[in-house]
């Protein structure tokens, strides 16, 4: 795996770890950002959290499959 690899794989490491944390725990995330407790900002969080799952899901999963298929960069 080069160097650019590792560093998409890392960084789709540390979306989906944020992400979950969000998804998870949103009064943490909320406390955080000085967010008030609102149904919305209930919702706003989930949406983000679940993005960001999204972006260290694809992230990674296309840098582990392009390593595994023998792709030089």
């Amino acid at each position: 795996m080069t160097r650019a690899l590792a560093l998409q794989a890392g960084l789709g490491i540390a979306a989906g770890t944020a992400g979950l944390i969000i998804l998870l725990r949103p009064s943490a995330a909320r406390g955080l950002l000085r967010m008030e407790a609102s149904e919305a900002a209930t919702y706003a969080m989930r949406i983000a959290g679940m993005m960001l799952v999204a972006l260290g899901l694809f992230l990674t999963g296309f840098a582990l499959a392009f390593a595994s298929a023998g792709g030089v960069a």
